[in-house]
């Protein structure tokens, strides 16, 4: 499936080597899922899937010969395993949530001792930046190893930790609270999300920086105009945390309505096999109001297939209950023109607030989505207007190159502070 995480990833390390920087991507668990270049090609994988799980299972596999550890190391091998049988979902991970949180002292400490060794081989970076929060197990070995400031990236983490069984969502915390103030520098995605961790975390203030997310802006063109009947669309994965549920049935009552004309729904982005049967039930929901022919789903599309998905539509929605610590999704329909409507919660007022790209309704309120989309598509002057001005607002301040910019700054701030 794709993740968001890497995606952003990924496009920030190319922006960063489009300035003219070194930059090493390495890739942890599985093979990356991207619709760009992948900017990790050539560099090793490491915490392999496969081998962190037994890890976390089995006393006796901790000891297994380095044959079978690279055996199941192998991207192939990852990539056949993981699509028939990934699991993300918290209930299902907290042991080894906690236990890569304790790093050194967890169960994958064999892996983190390989991944030192690699990068002691590699020229000494300036700074090492880890990708989320839920990674900081890491830290303290990386940074007494290689001697260089550490910073990490803040991603959402809170909703997963939550979503863990007591009494390891207490212990997670507690364990992450204990790892980030060894790190250097946060940074948070948003304003919301760095005095949220900042809070929860027991942290200094300066030690979180907010640097927004960008994408890589090539490719977008705006919405054009459209000669068939509009179109409400969500792109982001296919779960109930993204709210698509909420969305269904806001568009069934969208329908009902009769205001709207004959209003299609698509619905695209990533669906993997522990979202399928959740997608099946919203499929389900439609055909029971006749409405399953005015549906497209688009599971995991490449990097062209989202770029016609988000210029087919008139108004996009993805009305997420996570409390999302920023929406890069909002970011990509923005720069195609469309405009958005978004629940009033977390980081989407922040978003729409800087855009001027959309209008906000009430959380978790099929009745409220639906006639704030509705506003738009009985109004397309207006919605016109919000989508161009939420393009030019991600052209000028959410591209790949601003972020990678804002990211420059901080780490050569925490350069300057090496000894």
């Amino acid at each position: 499936m794709y993740c968001g995480g890497c995606l952003r990833d990924n496009a920030l390390v190319a922006a960063l080597r489009k300035l003219g920087h070194q930059v090493t991507m390495v890739p942890l668990y599985l093979p990356l899922t991207l619709d760009e270049t992948n900017q990790s090609t050539g560099t090793p994988l490491f915490f392999g899937g496969l081998s962190v799980y037994l890890e976390q299972k089995s006393a006796l596999f901790r000891g297994a010969p380095g044959w079978l550890h690279d055996l199941l190391a192998s991207p192939h091998l990852l990539k056949w395993a993981a699509g028939r049988a990934a699991k993300t979902r918290a209930a299902d991970l907290g042991e080894l949530t906690l236990s890569m949180l304790r790093g050194e002292e967890g169960h994958q400490g064999r892996e983190l001792e390989e991944l030192v060794a690699w990068l002691k081989t590699q020229p000494p970076p300036d700074v090492l930046c880890l990708s989320n929060a839920l990674l900081l197990g890491m830290a303290r070995r990386l940074k007494s190893e290689l001697r260089v400031p550490v910073a990490c990236s803040l991603q959402g983490e809170d909703s997963f930790l939550d979503a863990l069984p007591e009494p390891l969502r207490a212990t997670c915390w507690r364990t992450l609270a204990e790892r980030a103030a060894e790190v250097d520098l946060l940074i948070a995605p948003s304003s919301y999300f760095g005095r949220l961790m900042t809070e929860r975390l027991g942290l200094a203030p300066a030690k979180v920086r907010v640097i927004h997310n960008g994408i890589n802006l090539d490719g977008y063109e705006a919405a054009g105009e459209q000669a068939g009947a509009p179109a409400v669309g969500f792109f982001a994965r296919m779960c109930p945390e993204k709210g698509l549920d909420t969305l269904v049935e806001a568009y069934i009552r969208l329908r009902q309505r009769g205001r709207a004309g004959q209003l299609k729904l698509r619905v695209g982005g990533s669906c993997g096999p522990a979202d399928t049967p959740f997608v099946n039930s919203q499929r389900e929901r439609l055909g029971a109001n006749g409405l399953l022919a005015e549906a497209e789903f688009h599971p995991n599309p490449d990097r062209a297939g989202k770029l016609k998905f988000l210029r087919s539509l008139s108004v996009f929605s993805v009305p997420a209950r996570c409390g999302e610590a920023y929406g890069l999704y909002v970011i990509e329909a923005l720069a195609a023109g469309v405009p958005v409507v978004q629940p009033r919660t977390a980081a989407f007022p922040e978003l729409v607030e800087a855009t001027r790209g959309g209008v906000l309704c009430a959380p978790g309120d099929p009745q409220a989505l639906a006639e704030a989309i509705e506003r738009l598509l009985v109004e397309p002057a207006q919605a016109r207007a919000l989508g161009e001005a939420g393009r030019r607002a991600v052209f000028d301040r959410f591209s790949a190159q601003a972020m990678a910019e804002a990211l420059l700054q901080a780490c050569g701030e925490l350069a300057g502070r090496r000894p």
